[in-house]
């Protein structure tokens, strides 16, 4: 009894565990709508993320050099970790000027991805040429639209962009929780189905006797 009950009992975390995905996928969700709908906020907040991010990872890397000092990347971790640190103080203090500077870090990123994969695709001209030409041409437009409307357009490129991100990731734990649970379910109503098969009458029990018997002959 308590063979049969274990699998179940497994079962019934694994679907408990992919429903709480699922419901975490909707926070994620709803949080990019917010976000989308509400993008200045969005923005100041992702800022404060970042800050507060480089702030711990900092003292964290700062941390692990202390323990590491007799070694010989003991002076790299600790300048890796102080520059880590007044990045975030940085960030906390000033997140719009912040938000500015990463919003042009953005679009000169898209500037330079969008003409180097049009280039490639021109001079390459691959399976993927009409693709790469397409990616390139977006790229190229939307750094120059960036750039055109800057500063203005960092109160929104960055919370437009962590919405998206939230929201696509969320739409992805959906998934995989809503998968998960049908998975589970199929996978248990078909142990069970072969256990019943099993205990149905007219079947030998496993361990039985299944040697022949050979009739008696009279003298």
């Amino acid at each position: 009894m308590a063979k049969s009950t274990k699998p179940r009992g497994e079962a019934a975390k694994l679907s408990r565990g992919f429903g709480w995905l699922a419901v975490l996928g909707v926070i994620l969700v709803v949080a990019g709508l917010v976000g989308l709908i509400h993008t200045g906020l969005a923005t100041l907040t992702s800022m404060l993320l970042f800050g507060w991010l480089l702030l711990i990872g900092g003292l964290i890397g700062l941390l692990h050099a202390v323990q590491a000092r007799h070694t010989n990347f003991f002076w790299l971790g600790v300048v890796v970790a102080a520059l880590n640190i007044a990045a975030g103080v940085v960030v906390l203090k000033t997140p719009e000027a912040s938000a500015e500077a990463l919003t042009m870090f953005a679009a000169l990123l898209f500037l330079t991805g969008g003409v180097f994969r049009l280039v490639g695709s021109l001079v390459v001209r691959g399976p993927q040429f009409g693709w790469t030409l397409v990616q390139g041409a977006f790229g190229l437009l939307l750094g120059i639209l960036v750039l055109a409307t800057w500063p203005s357009s960092s109160r929104y490129v960055i919370g437009t962009f962590f919405s998206l991100s939230l929201l696509f990731d969320g739409l992805g734990l959906i998934a995989t929780g809503y998968g998960g649970r049908r998975i589970v379910g199929m996978v248990s109503d078909r142990l069970a189905g072969e256990k019943a098969a099993a205990r149905a009458p007219g079947q030998e029990p496993h361990g039985g006797d299944h040697r022949a018997t050979k009739p008696v002959q009279p003298e």
